[in-house]
């Protein structure tokens, strides 16, 4: 058994007030894509292959190129701590989405880890908030209008088909540290600005448009932060403008820097322009 584990991708973010559990009011629109990790559940596993200290069969995780314990392996504990109980199992992940790159990698991988116990374990959604922030919106991959911290999730209809040229930047860029620069630079919007913008991307996603038919909605309130961190970000967007983009942006809290094309042929032609071994042409999944 195979599972994809979709990347998503922030088409934009607007920062709102800090609240009092220290989180921000945020409102974004999430789109996943093509691009995904593969989790194989090949067998269950034997006493040889996931042991616990007692030599009873355990679940194992196997991440290459993931230090430590990962999402996935925190979704698998918490189903298992709310009963859920099939044989213990072997999962392989194959990370196709690059680590620490604001594509919401470990977040998928979790997410689709809870997706195995849907229909037999309750509340899957707050499992989800306990995980991470963009752990609930990746439960059901589809575009999205996510508010709060990330715990409201609207799905709306999928977009028209386009495509994006995504420059992962070398991973890295601390969540914590976009946010406390935001904070210090005040880049946050009054909380009435912030519900009058999700109206605005409520109308104009919720008709199936393509995201380049609203590119004045377009908007990352992180990305002065972000730059102000990591000053070459802005030479992967005024990069990806030069190619042909007609909107470059920056995902979440970075570092990628993504480029939105009509469809796939565009951004290929693009991306060979770049001349950059780590950029990843790939469409918005349907």
């Amino acid at each position: 058994m195979q599972i994809h584990a979709p990347a998503k991708l922030n088409l934009c973010l607007y920062l709102g007030p800090r609240r009092e559990d220290g989180l921000h009011e945020l409102c974004s629109l999430f789109e996943p894509l093509a691009l995904a990790d593969l989790i194989a559940l090949p067998t269950l596993t034997t006493p040889e292959v996931g042991q616990s200290r007692m030599g009873v069969a355990s679940d194992e995780v196997v991440c290459p190129g993931v230090e430590g314990e990962n999402l996935a392996a925190r979704a698998l504990a918490a189903l298992r701590e709310r009963g859920w109980d099939p044989p213990p199992l072997r999962i392989e992940i194959e990370k196709r989405i690059p680590v620490a790159a604001g594509l919401g990698g470990g977040s998928a991988d979790a997410a689709a880890i809870l997706r195995l116990a849907a229909g037999e374990v309750a509340d899957l959604e707050e499992i989800a908030l306990e995980l991470g922030a963009d752990v609930p919106s990746q439960l059901v991959p589809a575009l999205a209008l996510v508010r709060g911290a990330g715990e409201r999730v609207e799905r709306l209809p999928a977009p028209a088909r386009h495509a994006v040229v995504l420059l992962p930047g070398g991973g890295g860029l601390s969540t914590a540290a976009v946010f406390t620069e935001a904070d210090r630079l005040g880049l946050g919007r009054p909380a009435a600005e912030i519900d009058a913008l999700a109206e605005r991307l409520r109308a104009a996603a919720g008709a199936g448009a393509s995201p380049l038919a609203f590119p004045e909605l377009l908007v990352n309130d992180l990305e002065p932060a972000a730059r102000s961190l990591r000053p070459e970000i802005g030479a992967a967007l005024d990069a990806l403008r030069e190619a042909g983009a007609p909107q470059a942006l920056l995902t979440g809290s970075g570092p990628t820097a993504f480029g939105l094309f009509p469809d796939l042929a565009a951004a290929r032609v693009a991306a060979e322009s770049l001349g950059r071994d780590d950029a990843i042409v790939c469409e918005a999944l349907q």
